[in-house]
C-alpha cells in the first residue's frame, strides 16, 4: 500500500496504484453535499460513503473505537500509554454542489480516474485527506504498529456549512473527556508553485490558524409608489450607496506577526531587492516604519492582500418587482475575512460607521466566528517541516493563515500546535478548481499525502515531539 516503494525513506516520485486510486474514485462518487437546510441533505450519499469506508479500510474499523455524530465519524486509536493525545486528525467528507455541471471534463459525481488524475467534486476538498489518512492508518494496523499515546481522526460531514452538527459537536465530546493532543491537523494550507511573487520555488504554507468570518445584510425600506414620481432617491439608489461605501472603505492594511513570521521564513527564496526590504519586517522601530510598506507591497493582489486586511467582499444584492414601480425594500449581503487582531463587532461597528445613514439597517445574518487569537507555531510545526523536507526537498517551508473558515476553529485549545496543511502540490489553475470546475488531484498528490500521514502517524506513534528531536 505504501506509494512509493522504491525509496520509502525520501521524496515521493511515484503516483498511486490502481487499487488506491480507485478507492478514492469511490469515495468521490458519493454526492455528499452539505446543506444549511438539513432536509436538504442526501442522506443516502453519505450511508454510502460510510458503507464504502468501512469495506474499504477493515482494520480501522476493527480496532479503532468509532463514536458517531450524525453522519460525522471520531475515530479513538487508544494508546499504549496514558497522557495527552498525539493528535487529532481533522478532515470532512461533505463537499459542495457543482455549479454549471457542463463545464466539467468529467460529471463530478463520476469518480473518473485517467493514467494522472483522480477527478471529481472532493478530489481535494476534502476526501482526498479522509481516505489518505485512513489509507495510513490501514497500513500502520496492518504492520503492527500501536501508538504510545492515543490518535484521534475526526471526520466531519458539514464543514463546507459551518460544521455545526459534526465538529462542534466532536469538538464538545473530546473536551468533556478531557482531551489535550500536541497536534490538531486540518486542511488549509498546501504546497504552491508559481503563486508567490518571485519565488521559483514550491512554497509550503503550513498554516497556524484562520481568519474569522461574518455576513452583513445591509437593508432598507421604503413607503414604494410609481416611478414617475420617484423622489430624492429610491431604496435601490439608497442601498447602492451604502454598499458602495462599504466596499470604497475598507478595514486597514496591518502587518500581523503570523505573516511577518510567513515573510521571514520565505527570505531566502525571495529576490534580492525584497529580501533586504524584509530584513527589516520585524517588532524593532526600523520593522515598524518598514511594515506599511510591505503591507502595500503585499496588497497589490488579490491572493496576498487577504494576509494584511480584512476583506469585504459584497456578494448578492436584491430589491424591486417591476421597471415602473418603486421598490418599498431592497438588501444586499456582504461577506467578510477578519484578520487576526480585528474583531466581529469591530467589522460591524467600521461599516456603521462608514455607511452614515441610520436609514440603513445593518445586521449579521448566518454563522459568524472570530478570527484565530495570535496563530504561532507550535512545539510540533518543525514535525511537519521535517516531512515536508523529506517529500518535497526543495521546497521552502513556511508560515500562513487560512482565508477561508474550516473545522479545526471549533477545537481551540485542544491541541498545543494548531496546523492546516497537506503536501499536495498545487498551481493557480489548480487551486481554482477548488470549488470551481474540474476539481481534481493527481496521482502522484495523493501518493504524497498518504505518505504524509504514513510517517506522521509513524512518528507520533513512536513518542511526543521533543523526544523525536523535532522541536523549532
Amino acid at each position: 500500500m505504501r506509494p512509493d516503494t522504491e525509496n520509502p525513506a525520501g521524496p515521493v516520485t511515484t503516483g498511486v496504484a490502481d487499487d488506491v486510486a480507485e478507492r478514492l474514485a469511490a469515495a468521490l462518487r458519493c454526492a455528499t453535499v452539505s446543506s444549511e437546510d438539513p432536509e436538504g441533505t442526501d442522506d443516502d450519499a453519505f450511508t454510502q460513503l460510510a458503507h464504502h469506508l468501512e469495506h474499504s479500510f477493515p482494520r480501522v474499523h476493527a480496532e479503532l473505537a468509532l463514536t458517531r455524530f450524525g453522519h460525522s465519524r471520531l475515530y479513538h486509536w487508544a494508546g499504549a500509554e496514558p497522557g495527552p493525545a498525539a493528535a487529532i486528525l481533522l478532515a470532512h467528507q461533505d463537499v459542495v454542489p457543482v455549479g454549471d455541471p457542463d463545464g466539467w471534463t468529467h460529471p463530478a459525481f463520476a469518480g473518473v480516474v485517467d493514467a494522472e488524475f483522480v477527478w471529481g467534486r472532493g478530489a481535494i476538498d476534502d476526501k482526498s485527506r479522509v481516505l489518505a489518512i485512513l489509507e495510513a492508518v490501514e497500513s500502520a494496523l496492518a504492520a503492527g504498529l500501536r501508538p504510545r499515546r492515543s490518535i484521534y481522526l475526526a471526520f466531519g460531514h458539514d464543514e463546507e456549512v459551518f460544521g455545526d452538527a459534526g465538529a462542534v459537536r466532536m469538538a464538545a465530546h473530546l473536551r468533556a473527556a478531557g482531551v489535550r493532543a500536541d497536534l490538531l491537523l486540518d486542511e488549509g494550507g498546501v504546497i504552491t508553485t508559481g503563486v508567490a511573487d518571485g519565488v521559483d520555488r514550491p512554497v509550503a504554507n503550513i498554516m497556524l490558524g484562520e481568519k474569522g468570518y461574518l455576513t452583513l445584510r445591509l437593508s432598507v425600506r421604503a413607503p414604494g409608489g410609481h416611478s414617475s414620481m420617484p423622489g430624492g432617491q429610491t431604496a435601490v439608489g439608497q442601498l447602492a450607496r451604502a454598499v458602495a461605501r462599504v466596499q470604497d472603505h475598507p478595514l486597514p492594511l496591518r502587518l500581523t506577526p503570523v505573516v511577518t513570521d510567513m515573510l521571514a521564513r520565505m527570505r531566502v527564496a525571495l529576490p534580492p531587492a525584497r529580501r533586504k526590504l524584509l530584513e527589516y519586517a520585524d517588532s524593532s522601530a526600523l520593522g515598524r516604519a518598514a511594515a506599511p510598506l510591505i503591507a502595500r507591497l503585499l496588497a497589490a493582489r488579490p491572493q496576498t492582500e487577504a494576509l494584511v486586511r480584512t476583506t469585504t467582499a459584497p456578494t448578492v444584492i436584491a430589491g424591486g418587482v417591476k421597471a415602473n414601480v418603486l421598490p418599498q425594500h431592497a438588501e444586499a449581503l456582504v461577506n467578510f475575512r477578519i484578520l487576526p487582531g480585528d474583531s466581529v463587532a469591530g467589522v460591524v461597528a467600521h461599516c456603521r460607521r462608514v455607511v452614515r445613514d441610520p436609514a440603513v439597517e445593518i445586521e449579521i445574518v448566518g454563522p459568524a466566528s472570530e478570527p484565530t487569537r495570535d496563530p504561532a507555531a507550535g512545539p510540533a510545526f518543525a514535525l511537519l517541516a521535517d516531512l515536508v523536507a523529506e517529500l518535497v526537498p526543495d521546497a521552502v517551508v513556511t508560515t500562513g493563515i487560512v482565508p477561508g473558515a474550516t473545522d479545526a476553529r471549533h477545537y481551540d485549545g485542544l491541541a498545543a500546535t494548531r496546523a492546516n496543511f497537506a503536501p499536495i502540490v498545487l498551481t493557480a489553475a489548480d487551486l481554482d478548481r477548488i470549488h470551481g470546475t474540474d476539481e481534481r488531484i493527481s496521482r502522484l498528490d495523493y501518493a504524497r499525502l498518504i505518505e504524509f500521514n504514513r510517517r506522521l502517524i509513524g512518528r507520533l506513534a513512536a513518542g511526543a515531539p521533543d523526544e523525536a528531536g523535532t522541536q523549532p
